[in-house]
């Protein structure tokens, strides 16, 4: 089978075309939720929607939508779509990625990458086993840190338990920074009796890495590639939102030291 590029251009109908539009931003809008670059979100796009058939396809993104124009002999299909947040998901984007290089060396047509998408579900990991790996992640860093093995369970505990709360939070929806800040209070409340009552040798180590969990490392790691890489307006919107997580998190440690009058790694 030939490639997208090798193909002549055949005449579409506006069905076809508007498919095609609809496909090449609905890859497009799951990648934006699910944690890709706009470098990424843009170039898969692009190529999905050249790969089916049209001439050529123009991405405009924002914080939270996108809009997409395809343009096929002289007839211009645009649409636009909001994102709302998914969750950082690499699956997802890998398997989208892998659809649009399907059908770029012409082994998926039309239907086909419509059947793909449609099958494209985020996994769901079990509640807990999430919270067991969080807690041991956290109490790892613990150790890593210096801390001996009651700051070890301590630290398991407080992050075990803070990653439930942070679970239930999430599934009331309510805002990703009442959250943090709720999940942050709640964490180092649990961790700060480690400091109270002087378990371990370095408790104030417990306070520290238990709330390793919601550094928003991902968004900011997105913020600053999607500036690097021309798009400033992406960029500045994720260092933001990440920076604004930071301060509800800090907000939350704050709030549980003071309730304690214990500073930890403050002092």
């Amino acid at each position: 089978m030939t490639s997208y590029m090798e193909r002549e251009i055949v005449p579409l109908s506006e069905p076809e075309q508007r498919e095609i539009t609809r496909l090449a931003i609905s890859a497009g809008q799951r990648l934006l939720q699910h944690g890709a670059e706009s470098a990424l979100v843009m170039d898969v796009t692009r190529r999905l929607g050249l790969a089916l058939g049209v001439e050529s396809v123009e991405v405009s993104l924002s914080a939270s939508s996108m809009v997409i124009s395809t343009r096929h002999m002289e007839s211009c299909i645009t649409t636009t779509r909001q994102c709302r947040d998914g969750g950082i998901n690499m699956r997802i984007v890998t398997e989208i990625q892998r659809i649009c290089i399907l059908t770029e060396r012409g082994l998926m047509d039309l239907r086909d990458v419509h059947n793909k998408l449609e099958l494209i579900q985020p996994p769901r990991y079990p509640r807990l086993l999430v919270i067991i790996m969080i807690g041991l992640s956290c109490a790892s860093f613990s150790r890593l840190a210096g801390g001996d093995w009651p700051v070890f369970f301590v630290t398991f505990i407080a992050s075990s338990i803070g990653m439930f709360v942070r679970q239930e939070i999430a599934h009331c929806h309510f805002n990703p920074l009442i959250n943090f800040a709720f999940t942050a209070f709640v964490t180092t409340l649990i961790s700060g009796f480690a400091q109270v009552y002087q378990i371990g040798d370095k408790p104030f180590i417990a306070m520290a890495s238990s709330v390793l969990m919601l550094v928003p490392g991902f968004p900011l790691i997105n913020a600053v590639a999607d500036m690097v890489k021309g798009y400033p307006s992406m960029g500045l919107a994720r260092w933001t939102m990440a920076s604004l997580l930071t301060l509800a998190t800090c907000i939350g440690i704050v709030a549980a030291m003071n309730v304690l009058n214990v500073w930890g790694w403050l002092l």
